[in-house]
Order: C-alpha cells, then sequence, then structure tokens
C-alpha cells in the first residue's frame, strides 16, 4: 500500500513549473504519510528519476522545505533527507481549506489567463505599455518583504490595461483572496525567480499582441502558484 502511494505521489511533474511541481509533490508525500515523520526520503538520484527533473530542481525544493521546516538533511552513511517529526502548522486564516482553496484558484485561473488575452488583443498605447513595462521592472527588483505588493500590482498592471474596470475591480478581488492564502506559505526564493521569468515571457506576448501566447503563458504562471498552495495548504 505505501510502496503504492508513494509510486502515485511521485510520478513526473509538468515541465513549465518543474520547482513548483516538486515541492507539491513532497508535501503531499509528507501530508499523506507515504514518507511519515522519521522516514527519509528516496535517493536523490532515483527521485529525481520518477519526477522527471534535474537533479538542480530537486535540490531546490528540498533546500525550501527545509529552510520551512518540513525535512533535515543528514551527513554521514546512513545519510540523506529526513522528513521532521512535527511539522510546521499552516497559520490561521480566513478559510483556506480545499473547497475554499480550489474555488479561489478556478476563479483567478478564468479571470487573469481571460484578462492576459484581453491585453493582449488590445490597442495598448504608450502609456499603458510604459506602465507594463515599469510595474514588470518593479516586480523584478522587488525584494522578499516587498515582492507579493509589487507583484498583485503588476497582474493589476495587466487587468488595467484591458480598459475594463469590472473586470479590473473582479481580479482585485480574486488577488485579495489568492493573497490571504499565499501569506501563509513560506516566500520561496527558486519560485520567484521562476515567476518573474514567466512575468517576462506573460509581458513580452501581451506587448506584441499575442493574445493565444499570453493566454498560455499565464496559465502556466498561475498553475505554478496554485501547485504550492495546494502542496502547502491542501
Amino acid at each position: 500500500m505505501m510502496v503504492a502511494l508513494r509510486d502515485a505521489l511521485f510520478r513526473p511533474v509538468r515541465a513549465g513549473n518543474a520547482f513548483e511541481g516538486t515541492v507539491e509533490r513532497l508535501l503531499q508525500a509528507i501530508r499523506l504519510g507515504a514518507v511519515p515523520p522519521g522516514e527519509r526520503l528516496p535517493a536523490e538520484r532515483d527521485l529525481a528519476t520518477r519526477l522527471g527533473v534535474s537533479r538542480v530542481t530537486l535540490r531546490e525544493a528540498i533546500r525550501s522545505l527545509q529552510d520551512a521546516g518540513y525535512v533535515e538533511s543528514r551527513r554521514g552513511r546512513y545519510g540523506g533527507t529526513f522528513v521532521n517529526g512535527e511539522l510546521p502548522a499552516a497559520p490561521p486564516g480566513r478559510g483556506g481549506g480545499p473547497p475554499d482553496l480550489a474555488d479561489a484558484l478556478t476563479l483567478r485561473s478564468v479571470l487573469e489567463t481571460g484578462a492576459a488575452e484581453c491585453a493582449a488583443g488590445t490597442a495598448l498605447g504608450p502609456g499603458e505599455r510604459h506602465d507594463l513595462r515599469a510595474r514588470l521592472a518593479e516586480c523584478a527588483a522587488a525584494d522578499l518583504a516587498d515582492y507579493r505588493r509589487k507583484d498583485s500590482r503588476l497582474h493589476l498592471a495587466i487587468a488595467e490595461s484591458t480598459g475594463s474596470a469590472s473586470l479590473t475591480a473582479a481580479i482585485a478581488d480574486s488577488r485579495s483572496r489568492i493573497n490571504e492564502l499565499l501569506d501563509r506559505i513560506p516566500l520561496l526564493p527558486p519560485n520567484l525567480a521562476h515567476s518573474n521569468e514567466q512575468h517576462e515571457r506573460i509581458i513580452t506576448r501581451v506587448l506584441d499582441g499575442d493574445a493565444d501566447g499570453a493566454r498560455r503563458e499565464m496559465a502556466e504562471h498561475l498553475a505554478g502558484t496554485a501547485a504550492l498552495l495546494r502542496g502547502f495548504l491542501s
């Protein structure tokens, strides 16, 4: 039973969000008891192969979970990565359980992929184009303490560029819900670096007028965030 569960959980992740998907898979295995407290994760080479990720990506994911208090690394003949005996508890928040999480992620996906597509199909003036580039640069340069605010501002700038006040308001409400959930999980530097790369691709598609590409890039970006939220909160 345990072997079958591990096989089901340690399956290949989506290539576009390899780091985030790896974190999600490892957290699922820990939370569901496939790797109980005190036990060692599978060997690095085997785990990377089963997840379909590079060993560098796997190490980044394990290091992030170690910093967050989920696992510890031990050296020596019987070393490896072990699940901690006591796991961090999610900070209290309004809702945040699986039903609320799923609802918030579904709404965000529908709204923000549509906004990116619409923005790319809009004849943007010099002001809108400058604002999108400025918000992108601010987010890329943000430190950890200010990242979520600058990230939110960039996503809202995409909505604003559609010219729809109603859509912008809906995305602002959705983002408030998402931020309440994001505040309950740790900031992971590899994820932020990946997000910035995805932001660059999204804005490039929008500015190039590539509606299908903008929608596709935004969907990929949101899927990475969703993977982390499901991993930490579900």
